[in-house]
């Protein structure tokens, strides 16, 4: 079995080989990657409608146990910006429980898919519908985090599920803008966007939190807090068992779905970026195993859906974390952190936190890819970029990927059909030969060849039909040679020409014909049907055996 197949925890593997050295640096990157986690935790849990806290249990339940059990040496897991949205219809149409449930379930479909092998199938998600998704939900965090930016006010009752609801409930109260709100929202942006450049120690969200708080409480700025909105509770996570029954796995099957399909993409795409940067290889199906077993255990104790994030993945690689022990030890101080500084969270400001999720948005969003994509790809490429961003923020990922999936399909099938050829060979006496031909070989008048390429597959049959006899024709040679594939719509076509062939008492041969169509033909007896001798390795077999054929 391939390394990256096993069914092993990487922290299994990288343990016989520990060093009090590593620990120390896996100890020093999980404390720093834990005070990232920390207001962005906060601040995804708000964006996915449900409390400050929830998002701390996910990063601290989930985010240990895919550590502990992952595939990847260095993945850091918790709540995530492609969920925000996802999670915040499902409160909202289903509530807590509805969420719970879908968590829970979701944890399940994802061990499943581990233990049938299936982490591999990540690579059939064409980029374009990635890159689409992604961008299409960091722009529904932008307008989900508007109202907050601005400090709006909405009537009771306003109704702000879908992406358009939002922007029509932003546009319908712009007047009640709160210019403080906005005031402090500008700042802690400017100081997201140059932190950085003066320092990469501290995290730049962490700064803007200290900023945000000290400009409401020393100005006395009348701007709303997460205390302001939310009750705020340091306590552990407790154990809670999903409320089973057969209306409530069928109202909420298919939200699983799609949180295990996107976790799956998330998590996976993170643990290849962070291959990439320290030269390692992950265990694709053992990831998905810990993923689901994660999301059950964020499940049980009250947390959100958790996926691989990229960026805490990649703030634990630069600062020396090159083995699971990192993401749990980030875990275990963000338990220090809720029981001994969550009381603090209240005087977060909001117009800080949708600072915060702006960042978050603008790094996820790949403009920069889309962009390239937008000028450089094929017009069919394009179109599912285009189509799948558009979807999702009009509607939501699940109508998305679906629409998407089917498209990009429906379009590489067009490519491939347009790829197909079928060719009849020229007809030329010896003494006519083409001197730039030399491989040119001589075909008696009573036989006739084609030879098709491409993959032959149910886009591409028709073209069969092109494929016609003289009445001086005995023998018909198709050349496989260029044929990888068949499928069972194109072997019906094939079907119908030995047919009419028989009709016309004309010979059907084959020559040079594949392993996979070969395989198809024999198992549904069409190679019994022509008969075996009709099948021959070469063209120049075939065409001695069609010259003995009058």
């Amino acid at each position: 079995m391939n390394k990256k197949d096993k069914l092993k925890p990487m922290l299994f593997s990288v343990i016989k080989k520990y060093s009090k050295e590593q620990l120390l640096k896996d100890i020093v990157s999980g404390i720093i990657v834990a005070i990232i986690a920390l207001p962005l935790s906060i601040a995804l849990a708000l964006a996915s409608g449900v409390g400050p806290e929830q998002g701390l249990y996910t990063a601290i339940v989930a985010g240990f146990i895919i550590s502990f059990l992952g595939g990847s040496r260095v993945q850091i897991a918790g709540p995530t910006a492609a969920f925000a949205t996802i999670v915040a219809g499902i409160v909202a149409r289903n509530g807590m429980g509805g969420l719970t449930l879908a968590t829970f379930m979701a944890g399940i479909i994802l061990i499943i898919l581990g233990l049938l092998k299936l982490g591999s199938l990540i690579k059939f998600i064409p980029y374009t519908i990635t890159t689409g998704f992604t961008a299409g939900i960091a722009v529904t965090i932008v307008i989900g985090q508007i109202k907050d930016f601005l400090g709006l006010t909405y009537p009771q009752g306003t109704v702000t599920i879908e992406t358009v609801d939002k922007l029509n409930a932003i546009a319908g109260n712009i007047t009640t803008l709160n210019y403080q709100a906005l005031i402090v929202g500008a700042v802690c942006l400017a100081v997201l966007i140059v932190w950085p450049k003066i320092s990469s120690k501290i995290p730049g969200s962490l700064i803007a939190v200290i900023v945000g708080i000290l400009m409401v409480k020393v100005l006395k700025m009348n701007v709303n807090t997460i205390g302001d909105l939310y009750t705020i509770s340091n306590k552990l996570p407790s154990f809670t068992l999903p409320e089973f029954s057969f209306n409530g796995v069928r109202t909420v099957f298919s939200d699983a779905f799609t949180i295990a399909v996107l976790a799956a993409i998330e998590s996976l795409l993170s643990c290849v970026v962070a291959d990439g940067m320290i030269g390692s290889h992950h265990r694709s199906n053992m990831e998905l195993v810990a993923q689901g077993a994660g999301n059950i255990g964020s499940a049980l104790f009250g947390g959100i859906p958790a996926t691989g994030a990229i960026a805490r993945t990649a703030a634990n690689i630069k600062n020396g974390g090159r083995t699971p022990i990192a993401g749990m030890v980030h875990s275990v101080v963000l338990v220090l952190i809720l029981v001994i500084l969550m009381p603090y969270a209240a005087l977060i400001p909001m117009p800080t936190i949708a600072a915060i999720l702006f960042m978050v948005a603008y790094n996820m969003c790949q403009w920069r890819t889309f962009v390239h994509l937008c000028k450089t790809a094929p017009k069919s490429d394009i179109i599912v970029l285009v189509v799948t961003f558009v979807l999702t923020v009009v509607f939501d990922l699940v109508v998305a990927i679906e629409v998407g999936m089917i498209l990009a399909g429906i379009m590489f099938m067009k490519r491939m059909s347009d790829e197909a050829e079928v060719k009849g060979w020229e007809y030329r006496d010896a003494d006519e030969a083409d001197p730039d031909s030399i491989s040119l070989r001589q075909v008696p008048k009573h036989v006739r060849v084609y030879e098709i390429t491409g993959p032959m597959f149910f886009g591409m049959s028709g073209l069969i039909s092109n494929i016609t006899v003289k009445d001086f024709t005995k023998v018909l040679i198709i050349r496989m040679r260029g044929v990888p594939a068949l499928d069972v719509t194109a072997l019906k076509s094939l079907e119908e020409l030995y047919e009419t062939c028989k009709k016309k008492d004309v010979t059907l041969v084959f020559s040079h014909v594949n392993e996979q169509p070969y395989k198809t033909m024999e198992k549904a007896g069409f190679i019994e049907k022509v008969g075996k001798e009709n099948f021959c390795a070469h063209i120049d077999d075939a065409l001695k055996h069609a010259s003995d054929i009058r």
